[in-house]
């Protein structure tokens, strides 16, 4: 059975949710980032505790990457913002494929991307 790992921006989090539930429902193992929604308690944390917290976030999604077939980053119009930029490019060095949505806003991502791919049966064609 082959996986997915979803990399892509918790503005897009019902969307990313949305596809990681049509892949799983064609028999897909998907693996999905967390995506924080940003709690009120966030605040209350000190710098230090957040940061943990991210580095924690960072290196759980780096190890999904590592342990998925390819990498899909869901860049609706174009945009994946700093976190999924180093998700790529630990994808680049991990040798995974890399498929997205949308054709990236930044050329030095978008030569990264096999292909575009708009729909989780698109996907599956890949695999």
């Amino acid at each position: 059975m082959k996986s997915v790992v979803l990399c892509g921006s918790r503005r897009f989090k019902p969307e990313i949710r949305e596809f990681g539930e049509k892949l799983k429902q064609l028999g897909v193992v998907v693996f999905e980032p967390y995506l924080h929604s940003g709690q009120d308690d966030w605040q209350d944390l000190s710098d230090d505790h957040k940061k943990f917290i991210a580095l924690g976030l960072t290196h759980e999604h780096f190890h999904k990457i590592k342990l998925a077939d390819v990498v899909f980053i869901y860049n609706k119009d174009g945009y994946s913002g700093n976190s999924v930029t180093m998700e790529i490019g630990y994808a680049v060095g991990a040798n995974k494929p890399i498929y997205a949505l949308s054709a990236d806003e930044e050329l030095c991502r978008h030569v990264l991307f096999r292909k575009i791919i708009r729909t989780p049966e698109e996907l599956i064609k890949q695999l």
